[in-house]
């Protein structure tokens, strides 16, 4: 931080969701139990994965690691969270505020290129089903992970570089319940252009490239899944893809509402509201969403657990 006439911050203060005791308590036992299930699920998703053989395909291997990020993308956040529902003072140090902000900002663009990695994965699989075990070999799987998460960490340390400049004179209270981009840059007291331009720059490239895929990919498998002849395959195929469709919809939904929004129209409760979304009900419900929906993971949990049917 700039020092120069200014008063330096050591903490900074988090108001939350909320500033009644009564409520604080009420949301403690709530996200309590999101977490857990977030961190159980997610694990477990992962641990089946890794168990059953059947598994051991492109597309479990990506949702193995989208379960990983989940619950580091949720870990940044959560922990902390809870813990301010029981503390009187919500502070939190500024070198720890940059460091909850670089790691949820990576695992938050390893969500959006890991959705469109899957989306890639799938319309291999529906548009060109002879190549698929070619096309996605273990090694180009490998190395789209690895991209995900050198992409995320190489936004995040472009912006964070051009953080860490930013002034905070007037006051050390953040409106939100973490460390989150835009509570901070509309606490700045210095000129926070060149940071929105390198946050736009770095982010465009992200989730622009992102999205791109997701839409060139989707519209390549629709435009597949339409001119099939038998009606039974049209519907195998869209089921494969509803749950991954219902992901992206609930993550990008949320993700758009947060930081593309017209500055007019910028309400800080409302932003608060949808960021409990994408930073702590998503990574709980994306291992729902796939397993639910899919029939190879309930029978690889059924088989795991002994049972002879499953009532999913």
């Amino acid at each position: 931080m700039a020092v120069d006439n200014c008063t330096v911050f050591m903490d900074f203060i988090l108001l939350g969701l909320s500033g009644r005791r009564d409520v604080q308590q009420g949301l403690f036992v709530l996200f309590l139990l999101v977490y857990g299930i977030t961190v159980i699920t997610n694990l477990g998703m992962i641990l089946l994965i890794m168990k059953d053989l059947r598994l051991h395909t492109p597309m479990y291997f990506f949702l193995s690691n989208l379960s990983f990020c989940d619950v580091c993308y949720s870990s940044t956040i959560s922990p902390k969270m809870l813990a301010d529902f029981l503390s009187q003072q919500k502070k939190i140090a500024y070198n720890l505020c940059v460091v909850q902000m670089f790691f949820f900002g990576i695992f938050a663009d390893m969500e959006c290129v890991m959705l469109s990695i899957m989306a890639y994965d799938r319309y291999v699989a529906i548009c060109n089903p002879l190549l698929y075990t070619v096309t996605m070999s273990r090694r180009v799987c490998i190395r789209l992970v690895a991209t995900a998460y050198i992409a995320g960490f190489i936004d995040m340390t472009i912006f964070i570089s051009y953080s860490t400049q930013l002034s905070f004179c007037n006051s050390n209270i953040i409106n939100h319940f973490f460390c989150d981009v835009p509570p901070l840059l509309a606490l700045s007291t210095s000129d926070t252009t060149p940071t929105e331009i390198a946050l736009t720059i770095s982010c465009s490239c992200v989730v622009g490239a992102s999205v791109v895929t997701l839409f060139l990919s989707y519209t390549y498998i629709i435009t597949t899944i339409l001119r099939m002849k038998s009606a039974s395959g049209r519907l195998n195929a869209f089921s494969t893809c509803a749950s991954h469709l219902t992901a992206v919809a609930i993550f990008y939904g949320t993700l758009f509402f947060v930081y593309f929004q017209p500055s007019s129209s910028y309400s800080m409760d409302a932003n608060k509201v949808a960021s409990v979304f994408y930073t702590v009900v998503i990574p709980m419900l994306n291992p729902l969403i796939y397993s639910l929906r899919n029939k190879d993971v309930k029978g690889a949990l059924k088989k795991a657990l002994g049972t002879k049917s499953c009532t999913w």
